[in-house]
């Protein structure tokens, strides 16, 4: 089902791919307007009775039942649908009044397009059963001042976003804002940098709490309230799932290796974790199998239990037998104040294998050349091993991202894998 506004232009975009969808899509609605092929939405609302009789029988709603479907980031790929059943929305009391600590008469803001799963994380179902109002927050491009003016105007107790929002928050002078009332911030969608969690905490003394989870998931792993922080630690696993870190040959982890960010399925399927990949067995069974839900992130874990994340699968660098994860070196170079942003992909070598790239956007008081380059190839060495830093340094205005504001990785390696063939 879609609803849709009276905008001729979409609704033609609608129609035309409807040619494709026919099986999903078996109803249109739009608002207070007639045309073909669609039902008049307003029509239809004034002629239904005003007391809701539920369905009963087949025609009733089962928990297992799909209820929606939100599309993947797609930072590593094409998207896939993901499909919640309704079961899941309930999940969402563990996101907003445990993890995100939203509070009843609360004013919650969370930095997500409405268009993706991070929006029912922060939007929707854990806040308003939480208590707390949300605040909705849309632009057509991310400005720092105007987020800063409405968050303090409006009085926001809590917040959540990217850390990409939080590395241009710390470049403004957040001094100038009153901020009495906002009492809790977390950050997911990427890793958070320690750079930046201690630059928040100087300017706001409040702590970026982290959390990690995926569209196919709730909150997986997070620094609850009670937890005590560790910055560039994504925390410690949900109570919800059982989580594992398995290595490539099946084995689990030990403390301090490597592994892959599992959670065993074996005594049942969580009722929150996704109810599969619309119409895409090959790639439910890739990532569903075995008793595992795999995830296709990497991470380690320390001695106290908590976890580090170390990269997507397709992400980690392989170079002269060593392998590289692209969040400690991106963690390197946000310490140096020529970096706003940068992303760190594999370029390819004929000897090496492949090689570290960094893709870097320099703050405003800074200009590209080739002595800054060697600058901050040399602060990576400093800050870690060595052999990690960026053989290639590429300066752009802009990183390409996801509608919710993750890097899209797979577009750089795709850009150096075009220059390596030309």
């Amino acid at each position: 089902m879609v609803v849709s506004d009276a905008d001729e232009g979409l609704l033609d975009h609608i129609d035309e791919a409807h040619k494709d969808f026919k099986d999903v899509l078996r109803h249109k609605f739009v608002i207070n307007h007639n045309r073909p092929g669609w039902i008049n939405f307003t029509e239809k609302l004034e002629n239904s009775p005003a007391e809701f009789v539920r369905p009963k029988g087949k025609e009733a709603t089962q928990n297992n039942d799909i209820s929606l479907m939100y599309f993947s980031s797609g930072t590593t790929g094409f998207p896939k649908m993901v499909q919640h059943d309704f079961t899941y929305p309930l999940a969402h009391i563990l996101t907003a009044g445990y993890w995100q600590n939203v509070m009843d008469n609360g004013l919650h803001l969370t930095v997500a397009d409405s268009g993706w799963a991070k929006c029912a994380w922060g939007k929707l179902y854990g806040q308003w059963i939480c208590g707390s109002a949300v605040f909705a927050y849309d632009y057509a491009r991310f400005d720092a001042r105007n987020m800063l003016e409405k968050a303090s105007h409006y009085g926001v107790t809590t917040f959540c976003a990217p850390p990409t929002v939080y590395r241009f928050l710390i470049k403004e002078d957040i001094s100038q804002y009153d901020f009495s009332s906002l009492n809790y911030c977390v950050v997911a969608g990427d890793p958070l940098n320690p750079e930046v969690y201690e630059k928040f905490l100087e300017y706001t003394d409040l702590k970026l709490m982290e959390g990690f989870g995926q569209t196919e998931t709730v909150v997986a792993i997070a620094t609850y309230p009670w937890l005590k922080p560790t910055p560039g630690s994504m925390g410690k696993p949900s109570p919800i799932y059982d989580i594992q870190l398995m290595r490539p040959d099946g084995k689990l982890a030990d403390v301090g290796e490597e592994g892959e960010i599992v959670i065993d399925t074996s005594k049942g399927r969580p009722t929150d974790l996704f109810a599969g990949y619309r119409a895409d067995p090959e790639k439910t069974e890739a990532a569903w199998h075995d008793g595992y839900y795999h995830t296709g992130d990497m991470a380690w874990k320390d001695e106290d239990g908590y976890m580090w994340f170390v990269g997507r699968a397709d992400d980690i660098i392989k170079s002269s037998g060593y392998k590289i994860g692209p969040f400690e070196v991106e963690s390197a170079l946000i310490q140096h104040p020529a970096v706003l942003e940068c992303a760190i992909t594999a370029s390819p070598h004929p000897v090496r294998g492949q090689v570290v790239k960094a893709t870097i956007v320099l703050t405003k008081d800074y200009e590209a050349s080739e002595q800054l380059k060697k600058e901050l190839q040399d602060h990576v060495k400093k800050v870690t091993a060595p052999y990690k830093y960026p053989r290639i340094v590429e300066f752009v205005p802009e990183l390409p991202k996801t509608i919710s504001g993750k890097i899209r990785r797979v577009e750089i390696r795709q850009h150096n894998d075009e220059k390596e063939d030309n």
